[in-house]
């Protein structure tokens, strides 16, 4: 189910949240909504929901080529994670999970051995098995929040979109479950849109990825293509570490830390290279970041291994030689 978003604009009042917005996220694919906060990501999640809608105009949501615009969310279709899981404190698991259908109309309710054989084949789907009876206190925040995207699930919806789905969680948890999610997703092919500020997470994650800002799209793009040719200074400076360099003209240069190389002083060559010294070393963990300054004064990070810092066994205060390895993309 491919979803269509077509000039898309909606104000609060005099605050513009979504400022003309066009978008196509394929059939099957995860597409990610990055952005910092502000920037409009989870307005537009909502209205392709249809849990807000977009100010009057030519502003269109087509699900598959299907106009879905006036459509009230209930009948849209739409599986819906939130970020901090909304579950039932006094139901159980499975209870939670059936909560969405056990609520539908008589006429289209499923029976109940239906329901019950739905909620086991979910469970098994989100690795519960055995954990229908318990309680969402008696589940760690993992745990709970693939008790969310079950019941999501359980009504058999045409796409799924998750709202910050991990960002309650902490740091282990939230990579744990978000590799489990990528491998999940490839397993039911569901058009998945969802929404983050973490630009790891939708690294790792998207087929797709839709920088936003300022109510604006900046770029949309494969996760490696927007990484290494970023459009403008704002998506370089937000999708990873960057170092920006300024040059005597007033423009800037940006730079990723692991597109530098560095060496000892003595093999400074002044045609290809810039003399440095270590002002700062971080070496816990399997890389090394060395905050080096220039002779012009500016500061620079750079990344190396840690097997190469060994290597060259600097210090801070060593004097060092370092060169931009591609220079290509170090542009906007």
């Amino acid at each position: 189910m491919s979803i269509s978003i077509k000039s898309i604009n909606k104000t609060f009042g005099n605050y513009a949240a979504l400022e003309n917005i066009s978008l196509e996220v394929p059939n099957g694919s995860l597409t990610a909504l990055l952005g910092p906060s502000g920037s409009g990501k989870t307005t537009l999640l909502r209205i392709v929901a249809g849990l807000e809608f977009s100010d009057p105009g030519e502003g269109r949501i087509l699900f598959h080529g299907e106009d879905v615009s006036e459509t009230p969310a209930g009948k849209r279709g739409v599986g819906f994670v939130f970020q901090h899981y909304a579950l039932f404190r006094h139901m159980t698991i499975a209870e939670n999970i059936a909560f969405g259908l056990s609520v539908l109309p008589r006429s289209l309710r499923p029976a109940k051995a239906e329901i019950h054989a739905r909620i086991s084949e979910l469970l098994k789907l989100v690795k519960l098995e055995g954990l229908d009876k318990r309680r969402p206190h008696e589940l760690s925040g993992g745990q709970r929040q693939r008790v969310a995207l079950a019941r999501a699930l359980a009504i058999q919806p045409k796409v799924l979109l998750l709202d910050e789905p991990f960002g309650a969680l902490d740091a282990q948890v939230r990579k744990s479950l978000r590799r489990w999610l990528r491998v999940f997703h490839d397993e039911i092919g569901l058009t998945t849109l969802f929404v983050t500020h973490d630009q790891e997470e939708a690294l790792e994650l998207a087929d797709q990825v839709v920088v936003m800002r300022n109510a604006r799209i900046e770029q949309v793009g494969k996760p490696q293509e927007i990484y290494d040719h970023p459009r403008s200074p704002f998506v370089y400076e937000f999708l990873g570490n960057v170092n920006k360099l300024s040059a005597s003209n007033g423009s800037h240069r940006y730079i990723r830390p692991h597109e530098i190389e560095i060496a000892f002083a003595a093999e400074y060559n002044p045609e290809t290279d810039r003399l440095a010294k270590i002002d700062h070393l971080f070496s816990a963990g399997p890389v090394a970041t060395l905050s080096v300054r220039l002779d012009d004064g500016q500061f620079l990070e750079v990344e190396i291994s840690r097997k190469q810092l060994d290597e060259l066994a600097l210090d801070p205060g060593d004097e060092v030689s370092i060169r931009i390895m591609d220079s290509s993309k170090s542009g906007v």
